[in-house]
């Protein structure tokens, strides 16, 4: 590739105009619209269009600015190096516009949509080297350490964390770069027979959605949901969960189990001591509790209790940008349905976020560049 044809890709598509950029200028605040120039490619770089871009729950955490770690304990975004301005957004699908002088981007792919993988290592430790970026000591996530898809577009250091989504809804794909993956990675942790256990969802919100869907997609036959809302528990029948129950109403989840279809693992999308607890008692010897919520907490287990059912306790964080592959794949072969989707425009960041933290949403929100539409099959 010649000097000019570098010069040529790296400009392509970047308008010298400014963008909007939706920005949490400091904690528990709501989030600023900030015009700033839009972002040109250097080296590696390529650069998004943002289209879509999912509302997490995460996002809530990062706006107050700490995890709770129980007891009076709580994980800071200081501890993590993060401090305002923060662009938020790491549900990120958008189309590719311009590429550095480095990338190694067919100059056919400008203009196709991409999923973006956030998760993003250093690169060069042994975690990454094995493929697990996600838990890279360093690393350095889209829409926390980088900024993110709450604007109009946003900067990704090398095209190999770009996906193709080709053949899937690009609202929903949106939402597979966190939720989904977090979804699938946990469920691919989980002991048991798909085809004759049960398999325990705590929490139905986004993440417990989509853990339903990717489950059924996999094989697994019997999935019981668990959650204290009435509306949502009439959402995971909706949706194809075999049996529910209201995880505050004490021995309601005993129905949901039986010597004969025993659960054999549970994914808890709550993260609370409550739903740890109560999870972990319902679990075969042998079962596995995997840990993926970040409500926040501590609990007490019992060791004898922990040895004696043999017990595997797991936490799971997001995923990697392999079983994002397999993800997509497993999307584009089987389908995996489509959840409880709205959209809205970026503008209404701060209403989405609000909606979000008030529990008003049935299911996913996507914040859209777009007309605002309800996500089709």
């Amino acid at each position: 590739m010649s000097e000019g044809d570098g010069e040529r890709r790296k400009h392509e598509g970047t308008a010298k105009r400014a963008m909007k950029s939706y920005q949490l200028t400091g904690f528990n605040r709501p989030l600023e619209c900030v015009e700033q120039p839009a972002p040109e490619p250097k080296g590696s770089e390529v650069v998004i269009e943002v289209m879509q871009c999912g509302v997490c729950h995460t996002d809530l955490h990062l706006c107050r600015g700490y995890y709770d770690v129980g007891g009076d304990k709580k994980f800071t975004l200081a501890d993590r190096g993060v401090h305002p301005p923060i662009v938020l957004g790491h549900e990120i699908l958008g189309k590719l516009i311009a590429a550095g002088p480095d990338a190694p981007v067919d100059p056919a792919q400008i203009g196709r949509d991409f999923l973006v993988y956030p998760w993003i290592g250093c690169g060069t430790c042994a975690i990454c080297r094995s493929g697990q970026e996600n838990l890279c000591p360093d690393v350095a996530a889209i829409g926390i350490q980088r900024p993110g898809g709450y604007q109009e577009q946003l900067i990704v250091p090398h095209p190999r964390y770009l996906f193709d989504v080709e053949g899937i809804n690009p609202v929903v794909a949106a939402t597979y770069a966190c939720s989904g993956l977090t979804a699938y990675a946990a469920i691919r942790k989980c002991s048991g027979d798909p085809a004759t256990e049960a398999l325990m969802i705590m929490g139905f919100g986004g993440l417990g959605q989509s853990a339903l869907l990717i489950a059924k997609a996999l094989g697994h036959a019997h999935i019981v949901v668990a959650d204290t809302l009435e509306e949502r528990r009439t959402i995971a029948l909706e949706m194809g969960a075999s049996a529910v129950f209201d995880p505050a109403d004490p021995g309601a989840g005993q129905d949901s189990a039986s010597p004969a279809r025993p659960i054999a693992a549970a994914l808890d999308f709550v993260g609370s001591e409550e739903s740890a607890l109560n999870a972990i008692a319902m679990l075969r010897r042998g079962g596995t509790y995997v840990a993926v919520g970040l409500f926040g907490g501590e609990m007490k287990v019992s060791l004898v209790g922990l040895i004696v059912k043999a017990l595997s306790i797991v936490g799971s964080y997001v995923g990697s940008p392999q079983e994002l592959g397999e993800l997509l794949d497993l999307a584009r072969g089987r389908g995996l349905g489509v959840p409880p989707v709205e959209t809205m425009p970026m503008s209404e960041v701060n209403q989405a976020l609000q909606r979000l933290a008030k529990g008003e949403s049935r299911g996913r929100i996507v914040l859209t560049a777009a007309v605002p539409d309800k996500a089709k099959p």
